[in-house]
């Protein structure tokens, strides 16, 4: 395998030019860096990026935590976070907590030993006291897990309001709710808040379930939602907490002889690609994905930086509306 000495050797130069080569620094002709560049094609060398990372006390790599990147929110939002990641120089480290806290803190761990330059958390199961000993820039989406800890969310209470707002301004009589489990801390809650106040507000009959403390195991939603409309068969509006919960609602309401929109309106949360594939397509309120992910990254870089930046980070959200309402 080349080596460092090499590359200098066939190049005609020293080992410090071609490190500030590959370091980009010092000033460098660029008749030198093409030939440093040239030579390292012909010897097949690589510069090793562990040995590179302890010299600049800079890995270039983001910790990257999901409950599951199987599930749609979380897959565009890891292809979102990569690209602009990318486009700051940065590599991503991405790992599945499935909701497991021990999954979760191994994987914690094994960022600081291999040195990540900040970790993205978006997943949330560990206790507060433990994100504040991590000892890298953080950022947690969705989540507010400290004053000196910065959060990206979208205005959840906003999406909840709307969204709620368009099925009682469609006549609906009977609206359930169906949403996460509420115990878990997450901003996400604040959309059940606001359906609460709306349909209260409006003096609209009715009903909210919740979904276990494992929100994002869809084999639960099957059961639930068909619970829900037996023992409920009034019920002619649905807000669900997200687009795969609506999805299945329309899934259930059909093979239950009810048309979606016209005996059961339907509304989602995210706005998934999928959301507009499905028939009926589906009236949702849409996240600012790639704003969310663009910002989130760039605190981490803020961080790195010791730039000024703002802890608390809600970006507005929009009420789309198509076929299921």
């Amino acid at each position: 395998m080349a080596t460092i000495n090499d590359v200098a050797l066939k190049a005609g130069v020293s080992v410090t030019t071609v490190s500030r080569v590959l370091n980009n620094r010092g000033y460098i002709s660029e008749a030198t860096r093409r030939k440093v560049y040239e030579c390292m094609d012909e010897l097949g060398y690589r510069p090793n990026e562990i040995a590179r990372s302890l010299l600049k006390k800079q890995s270039n790599l983001i910790g990257l935590i999901l409950p599951s990147v199987s599930h749609p929110f979380f897959g565009e939002l890891a292809t979102h976070l990569e690209y602009y990641a990318h486009q700051y120089g940065f590599k991503l480290l991405l790992c599945n907590s499935l909701l497991d806290p021990n999954k979760e803190r191994e994987y914690i761990d094994m960022m600081k030993r291999n040195r990540v330059d900040g970790i993205i958390m978006g997943s949330h199961t560990l206790e507060v006291g433990e994100y504040k000993h991590i000892n890298r820039p953080i950022v947690t989406m969705d989540r507010r897990i400290g004053d000196n800890i910065p959060f990206v969310a979208s205005d959840n209470y906003r999406g909840g309001e709307l969204a709620t707002k368009l099925l009682v301004g469609k006549g609906c009589k009977k609206i359930a709710h169906i949403c996460g489990n509420l115990e878990l801390n997450l901003l996400a809650n604040q959309r059940s808040e606001a359906f609460k106040n709306v349909v209260n507000q409006s003096g609209t009959d009715h009903v909210m379930i919740q979904t276990d403390m494992n929100v994002f195991d869809q084999s639960q939603y099957e059961r639930i939602i068909e619970e829900l409309l037996q023992q409920h068969p009034d019920i002619d509006g649905v807000f669900a907490t997200s687009d795969i919960i609506a999805a299945f609602v329309v899934q259930i309401c059909r093979r239950l002889g009810k048309d979606v929109p016209r005996d059961v309106r339907v509304v989602g949360y995210d706005d998934v690609n999928a959301a507009s594939w499905m028939f009926p397509s589906l009236s949702t309120i849409r996240q600012p994905i790639e704003a969310m992910s663009r910002l989130a990254i760039d605190l981490i870089q803020r961080q790195l930086d010791e730039s000024e930046f703002d802890y608390h980070n809600i970006l507005p959200v929009e009420l789309i509306e198509r076929e299921s309402t």
